[in-house]
């Protein structure tokens, strides 16, 4: 090991025999787990004097070789090609509840404002909660407060204004379509 970098040689003799024995449990070999010793080491030397200024280094050291474990067995998992039955059928209609997403426009324009700004920011665009929450100049938990409201009353104005109806499940069985205004 080189001298120029105490920091490393010092970090990899208090971590080494801990991670080989950490590795060694994952693997099959000793060999393996050799390997992949040599593979952490190598990026550790990678990173020249960046090493020295890492806060934690045997809990970098574990973090690439967790990586490196994961590559390694992913790498070497077999796969297989999935059987044309298990692909969906073309001429498949989709299941009821996927098709009510026909009456969403209309119902959205029914909600109020403020339901709707919180449907279309978090459930449709995607956006963190908190992003609601900025926008309406409220806390956090008022903002999923109002979301989970919000989710409530679209549910009942989908249910009530497209007709849906439920098999014994609870599961969407159907709905009457509603054209946008």
């Amino acid at each position: 090991m080189p001298d120029d970098r105490p920091c490393l040689t010092h970090a990899w003799r208090e971590t080494r025999g801990e991670m080989r024995g950490w590795l060694r449990h994952r693997l099959d070999s000793e060999a393996e787990a050799d390997d992949l010793l040599q593979e952490v080491f190598l990026r550790a030397l990678r990173q020249g004097n960046a090493f020295c200024t890492l806060d934690n280094p045997r809990a970098w050291l574990f973090q690439v070789a967790r990586n490196a474990l994961t590559d390694r067995l992913r790498a070497s998992h077999p796969q297989s090609q999935l059987s044309d039955d298990l692909a969906a059928a073309e001429n498949e209609s989709p299941a009821p509840v996927d098709q009510l997403t026909q009456c969403l426009p209309r119902v959205l324009g029914e909600l109020a404002a403020a339901d709707r700004l919180a449907i279309e920011l978090c459930d449709i665009a995607g956006q963190p909660q908190q992003a609601l929450a900025e926008q309406l100049g409220i806390s956090l938990s008022g903002a999923k407060s109002r979301l989970q409201r919000a989710r409530l009353r679209l549910k009942a104005r989908l249910v009530e204004g497209c007709q849906v109806c439920f098999d014994a499940d609870g599961q969407v069985a159907g709905f009457i379509p509603r054209p946008p205004p």
